[in-house]
C-alpha cells in the first residue's frame, strides 16, 4: 500500500511535465519535405545524358503547367552525379503539376497532391500522390531517384 502514493506522485509529474506550454522548445525540429531527384538516361546505352555530353544542365527548364511560371531547381554535378533536384515542393499542402524540359522539349511532367502536416511540435510533409507522366522511367527505392529514360 505504500507504494500508492509514490506511483500518483509519479503520475503528476508526468502528466504536469507534459502539459508545458514550452515543451517544443526543447526539441530540435526541422523537417523539410523530401525533395524529387532526377537522373535523366539516354534510352538506348542507359548512359547519363549530361554525364555523356548529350545535353548541358544550361538546357533543362521547369515549368509550372498551372501558371507558366519557371521553377527554381538545383542540378548536382559534382563528381559527375549529374542530378536534376526539385525542392520546392511540399512545404505547404498544395498540388502541383510541372513540365521538365530540355532544349525546351518536354521530356516529363511532375505531378505532386502534397499535404503539410503538424503536429503538437514539428511540421512533415506527406506526399498523397506522386506521378511521372510521358515517360519511360524506374524509382531506385534505395536512392529515392527517379531514372527518366529520354531519347
Amino acid at each position: 500500500m505504500k507504494q500508492g502514493p509514490k506511483v500518483l506522485a509519479l503520475l503528476f509529474l508526468l502528466f504536469t511535465q507534459s502539459c508545458k506550454n514550452d515543451d517544443c522548445e526543447t526539441i530540435a525540429c526541422f523537417t523539410p519535405p523530401t525533395p524529387f531527384e532526377f537522373e535523366l538516361v539516354d534510352i538506348t546505352s542507359g548512359e547519363n545524358v549530361f554525364t555523356n555530353g548529350t545535353f548541358s544542365s544550361s538546357d533543362i527548364k521547369v515549368i509550372d503547367v498551372a501558371d507558366e511560371s519557371a521553377i527554381d531547381f538545383f542540378f548536382i554535378a559534382e563528381n559527375d552525379y549529374n542530378i536534376l533536384q526539385i525542392n520546392t515542393v511540399g512545404w505547404e499542402t498544395e498540388i502541383v503539376t510541372y513540365s521538365i524540359q530540355i532544349a525546351s522539349e518536354p521530356v516529363f511532367e511532375l505531378y505532386v497532391d502534397a499535404e503539410r502536416k503538424s503536429n503538437t511540435c514539428c511540421a512533415s510533409t506527406e506526399y498523397k500522390e506522386v506521378r511521372i507522366d510521358n515517360a519511360d522511367f524506374e524509382l531506385d527505392e534505395d536512392t529515392g531517384i527517379y531514372k527518366i529514360r529520354v531519347e
